[in-house]
């Protein structure tokens, strides 16, 4: 089992399920997010020997505001330096103001990764250039939230040619052959279809500035995973996010990679190892349980979850 973690990505993933305030409140900090980050991202150290990532996204905030945080790094020890990016800007609030350390909204507005979704990545890089810019989570950026992708997997694909193909078939352009812009690229031509489509069922009915909730609300993620993934070849543990709040982690239909996942009434969270999670929770085994092959765990924006057969 050593030597399989040795040689594979990790991932990690959390979704707060209560407002920010209630973790300051009952845990006595405004940062219970990102510290369950470093430990689920930590204990999996040796899978991130090459580098490391972690993205953040912060739901209902307002226009104008930045919605996404991403850090990436290949330093030596990559997961503390992240972490150590991360919260010097907290140590700085604190020097110069440190009321504003227990003001959440005031954080959520004014800071990094103050949020309510998390996704990390560790890479394990068997091939390829280590340098940051090949390391997860991926972004597609657009000015639309729910247009907005960022993926992190501990994968290998084996018909990466075939996948980009498909892509220049239906008229792309993709500016990399990497088998993770492929599958950034593939997911995100099936999330455009699927927001125009609910898009174009309802602009007669709703204005422009009102569409985009209807698409929060109408967004097929299971539709979008099965259309995209029907032709993956390979082991995968895929997790991602859109800029709206959605998120998923999809594991393959022969359960090459791991993936497990916990929920309560406050988190979610999703890891490559069971006993990571049960670390960083203080969780029992029976608590954990096994992302089924062929399966994806949906968590939509109102904080409902989903345990979803997909292929």
């Amino acid at each position: 089992m050593s030597e399989l973690i040795k040689h594979e990505c990790g991932i990690a993933f959390i979704r707060l399920l209560k407002p920010l305030e209630y973790y300051r409140a009952k845990y006595g900090t405004s940062f219970y997010g990102i510290n369950k980050m470093y430990l689920l991202m930590e204990k999996q150290h040796n899978r991130g020997q090459d580098g490391a990532g972690i993205a953040g996204i912060k739901l209902d905030t307002d226009p104008g505001m930045r919605y996404y945080d991403r850090v990436r790094s290949v330093a030596a020890s990559p997961i503390k330096d992240i972490f150590a990016r991360i919260y010097d800007e907290y140590t700085k609030i604190k020097d110069k103001n440190p009321d504003l350390l227990t003001d959440v909204n005031w954080l959520k507005k004014n800071s990094h990764f103050t949020g309510e979704v998390f996704l990390g990545h560790l890479r394990y890089g068997t091939f390829g250039d280590n340098s940051e810019h090949y390391l997860h989570p991926f972004i597609r950026h657009n000015n639309w939230k729910t247009r907005t992708l960022s993926v992190a997997g501990n994968f290998n694909l084996t018909n990466v040619d075939e996948l980009f193909q498909n892509l220049i078939e239906i008229g792309q352009h993709p500016i990399e052959t990497s088998d993770t812009v492929t599958v950034l690229e593939k997911i995100g031509h099936f999330l455009d279809e699927e927001v125009g489509r609910i898009y174009d069922e309802n602009k007669t009915t709703h204005t422009k500035a009102e569409m985009t909730d209807v698409i929060i609300d109408q967004i097929n993620i299971v539709d979008i995973l099965q259309k995209s993934s029907k032709s993956w070849d390979g082991g995968y543990a895929m997790a991602g996010m859109i800029g709206h709040g959605d998120s998923f982690i999809l594991r393959d239909p022969s359960g090459i990679r791991p993936a497990y996942w916990y929920q309560d009434d406050e988190v979610v969270v999703a890891a490559s190892e069971r006993p990571v999670i049960q670390t960083a929770f203080n969780l029992t085994a029976d608590k954990i349980q096994e992302i089924k092959p062929g399966h994806a765990l949906i968590v939509k924006k109102n904080g409902d979850v989903g345990h979803h057969q997909i292929l």
